[in-house]
């Protein structure tokens, strides 16, 4: 069960959203959190494929490792997050076709073991609030790009 959800209306088909969200490198025009992704030797976006993400809250920069855990064209996009051997979260994203075009929700689940949590809340804060805010920017970041595609088509 993740433990945050938002969804989104948008103007276009989920195909269209689903090659956005696949094509990671482009997260970062989303997200006020990621500043770079990098596919690794594998480029994706296929299940298996691995990523680095490199991301900055102030002055604090970071980087993760990921990897695609499903990619299904116009259904579901996810990736999960770890640092090294330590899980860090799931990240989903599904499509769902409207009358209007597509409804897109985006999930997070935390997977982060307790005594990391509390380690790291000095430096980046309680993730659920954070986290909010990042879904709600990301989603609407992706809806104004991809009705601005329709609207050049």
């Amino acid at each position: 069960m993740p433990d945050l959800t938002e969804s989104i209306e948008v103007a276009a088909s989920p195909a269209t959203l689903y090659s956005l969200v696949a094509d990671l490198p482009r997260m970062r025009e989303w997200s006020p959190e990621c500043t770079r992704v990098t596919w690794s030797a594998d480029p994706g976006p296929a299940v298996g494929a691995r990523f680095i993400g490199h991301n900055r809250v102030g002055v604090v920069r970071w980087f993760t490792f990921g990897r695609v855990v499903a990619a299904e064209p116009g259904r579901r996009f996810s990736f999960s997050i770890h640092f090294g051997p330590i899980p860090i979260s799931l990240w989903e994203y599904d499509f769902s076709p409207t009358a209007t075009g597509c409804e897109v929700t985006e999930s997070w689940t935390d997977h982060r073991p307790a005594p990391l949590k509390l380690l790291f809340r000095p430096v980046f804060g309680d993730r659920t609030p954070r986290n909010v805010h990042g879904i709600h920017t990301t989603l609407n970041g992706l809806k104004s790009t991809a009705e601005s595609v329709l609207h050049r088509e």
